[in-house]
């Protein structure tokens, strides 16, 4: 028995595909990889970006799109000279809040930085004249906030002296 056609009667049979050359294939390879290659923004696009804005924008002044300080700096010998000397402690003028005496003696003897003048005032250090002028302000401080207070330095100190005194005495003559 014969087997009937595959194809209806009224249509033609498909024309078979052209298979495409090793020239062709290589041609259409090259022409893709060079759309792909020109893909991204062109060259200097990102310090050119407002020039293809609107026009409407054309009437103001243009921002810089570099980040930082536009301030021009002198470059040269001139520049040294400009140049300000910087402030290494600058005076910080503390306005006096109601501030019980007591809290401000005990802030005052506790400052961090008048033990440390002290101490080199005690190793026969020189202090800088800054520094001796907070020493003076800070001791004559003290010495207003105690007597506000009713403190005496020199209260009792007399026996404790006479004391201290007589046992160097004892001492260097012990020595000898």
């Amino acid at each position: 028995m014969k087997q009937p056609a595959r194809t209806p009667q009224g249509k033609k049979p498909a024309a078979r595909v052209k298979r495409k050359s090793r020239e062709e294939l290589n041609q259409e390879a090259r022409d893709r990889k060079r759309d792909k290659k020109h893909r991204g923004n062109a060259s200097g696009s990102r310090a050119n970006s407002g020039s293809t804005t609107s026009q409407g924008t054309a009437g103001r002044q243009q921002q810089d799109p570099r980040i930082g300080s536009k301030k021009p700096i002198a470059l040269g010998a001139d520049a040294a000279q400009s140049v300000k000397p910087a402030q290494t402690k600058p005076a910080v003028k503390k306005k006096a809040v109601a501030v019980d005496p007591a809290d401000e003696l005990t802030a005052l003897e506790n400052d961090p930085r008048l033990d440390g003048l002290l101490d080199r005032l005690e190793n026969g250090d020189t202090l800088s004249a800054e520094d001796q002028a907070w020493l003076d302000q800070t001791l004559d401080r003290i010495d207003v906030l105690m007597e506000q207070l009713g403190i005496d330095i020199n209260e009792g100190n007399d026996e404790e002296d006479q004391e201290a005194e007589e046992d160097m005495y004892r001492l260097l003559k012990g020595s000898h």
